[in-house]
């Protein structure tokens, strides 16, 4: 348990680390480019509003520029008594707007105010304009175009006028311009969605007719004295807090301002779109970094980890080995100093035997108990003598001596010395051993060592009342033995501990936990496995695998 937490602990610190070296590069050079590209986006942006404020501008400069050249051409041609004959008049309007166009009506006016002509949609002949503001304009400047105004006709327009002098009598002669061409003229300058393009005057009246939320000679609420004398260009947020991008330039021939307004979210779409896909990417990014990192902390912490079974399983069986030699130094030491006094022991009760045939013993009403107990001292003699015999066995590890082994009848003579012990726990034993085996190089004893333990193992797990399956094939290389019981089985978390040494699933007492681990290291040497396959309360089999060695020629 503290090795597990251990573990996770330095997998939780790997993956930190790793982590933060690898993402933290990638987020600072992300927010970097991001941030380099939208300070350079945004500039590109103002600087494509505000050239399209300009080239309006410019373009709306010679609209009005056109147009009061061609009346200021047609006034400097023409007599003033000419202009006043409604005939000749009608003839220069033909003229002007086929030459420029965008005239509504033209009209002759003294210096009085009077319109003495007039040629035109509206009825304006006979009106009186000295009381007008644009009038007073006019005679001082010799050239005005006015604001958006209502005037007589009570509609918005504005007029360009011209003054000439003829003697001392200045006249004017004035247009109007049609403020459905020109603001069409303005509205071309507008894109996009939410993109709009107006005229306001210094006042921030509507000039022009804006596409969204106003209407001609309304209040837009602009400060216009927050643009400056050349094209400029800020963000303003709406009553809604809407962010709006203004690129405003003057126009050069009258003091209005043209004005292009876009949503910034439109402006900035692309910017917007660019920064969705670094997002994506850097994500994707991420979770690539994240998997590999945790794949590869969990794999270098699982190598880790089994590094550190092995090596705990080393230690074990190290641990083990110096058991066993100390178990093989006992016994040498054992059968030293108890086999002679066996042998003493042995003789003395051979020696009682004889004097057991004397006369005087013979009739001695106690002669049979003196046999039980003299055969009763050597056969615990000669059991004494089988543990020290088998200690020794369990202590050394002798290299196998090959000779030719018939595997099937290794099996018999395994099985013979086995029956009557079945017998008496009411346990068969069954065999279905393949008539094809070859002939093996191997060394019988040690695998009758290892089939007897087997088979033990079986009728001990059985008990009482069972049967012991022993079977035997060939596969391909291979001869497979298997050894099967129907006894109480071996629990799962035993399967990888019982051909460990000194584990054993018997009651204490009944087993030394050698056995298995012997008759594993035997197959082993041979070249073959040993594989457990095994159920809780199913039954038991184990299957030895042996490697065909075919015996050399004799």
């Amino acid at each position: 348990m503290m090795k597990t937490a251990i573990y996770s602990k330095l997998q939780k610190k790997i993956i930190s680390v790793t982590l933060l070296v690898s993402l933290a590069p990638l987020l600072l050079l992300g927010v970097t480019i991001y941030y380099q590209f939208a300070r350079m986006y945004r500039t590109k942006v103002q600087e494509q509003l505000q050239y399209r404020a300009w080239a309006q501008a410019e373009a709306m400069d010679l609209f009005l520029k056109e147009r009061t050249a061609i009346l200021a051409a047609m006034a400097d041609t023409h007599t003033f008594n000419e202009m006043i004959e409604e005939k000749i008049l009608g003839s220069i309007f033909s003229v002007m707007n086929v030459r420029a166009g965008a005239f509504v009506d033209l009209g002759v006016i003294n210096n009085a105010g009077q319109q003495l002509a007039y040629v035109g949609p509206y009825e304006l002949r006979g009106l009186n304009y000295y009381q007008q503001e644009w009038f007073g304009e006019v005679m001082s400047k010799g050239i005005y175009i006015s604001d958006v105004y209502l005037g007589y006709r009570q509609l918005p327009h504005f007029i360009i006028a011209v003054r000439r002098q003829e003697g001392q009598n200045p006249w004017i002669l004035r247009a109007t311009i049609d403020p459905a061409v020109f603001g069409a003229l303005v509205r071309s300058a507008q894109v996009g969605k939410t993109g709009d393009a107006f005229i306001v005057n210094e006042a921030g009246v509507y000039q022009t007719r804006p596409r969204f939320g106003g209407q001609i000679l309304t209040e837009s609420g602009l400060d216009t004295r927050l643009f400056g004398g050349s094209t400029s260009l800020m963000e303003l947020k709406t009553q809604d807090g809407v962010a709006m991008l203004y690129a405003g330039s003057w126009l050069k021939k009258h003091n209005w301002l043209l004005l292009i307004r876009q949503e910034a979210a439109e402006e900035m779409g692309g910017l917007f779109t660019t920064r969705n896909v670094e997002i994506a990417i850097i994500l994707s990014g991420i979770l690539a970094i994240v998997l590999a990192t945790v794949f590869t902390t969990q794999l270098m912490v699982n190598q880790l980890r089994e590094s550190d079974r092995r090596m705990n399983g080393l230690n074990a069986q190290l641990v083990q080995s110096d058991k066993l030699a100390a178990i093989g130094k006992m016994a040498a030491g054992v059968a030293h100093e108890i086999n002679n006094p066996l042998a003493v022991i042995l003789q003395k009760t051979g020696w009682m035997e004889d004097l057991l045939q004397t006369e005087d013993l013979k009739s001695s009403e106690n002669l049979d108990e003196f046999k039980t107990s003299i055969r009763k001292i050597e056969e615990h003699v000669e059991r004494a003598r089988k543990v020290v015999h088998g200690m020794l066995g369990y202590a050394r590890k002798m290299e196998p001596r090959l000779e030719d082994v018939d595997i099937n009848d290794t099996l018999k003579q395994t099985t013979s010395l086995l029956n009557n012990f079945a017998r008496i726990n009411n346990i068969v034993i069954r065999t279905d051993l393949a008539p094809d085996l070859p002939i093996l190089a191997s060394d019988q004893a040690q695998l009758q060592q290892v089939f007897l333990n087997l088979i033990s193992n079986a009728i001990d797990a059985i008990g009482k009342n069972g049967v012991v399956q022993i079977s035997s094939i060939r596969s391909e290389d291979e001869v497979h033995i298997s050894i099967s019981d129907n006894g109480r089985g071996i629990p799962e978390e035993a399967h990888k501990k019982v051909f460990d040494p000194f584990y054993t699933t018997k009651q204490s007492g009944k087993g030394t936990g050698l056995g298995l681990w012997i008759s594993y290291n035997i197959i082993e040497k041979m070249g073959g496995t040993i594989t457990l396959a095994s159920k809780e309360g199913e039954g038991t089999t184990f299957t030895v695998k042996l490697p065909i060695v075919v015996p050399e020629k004799k």
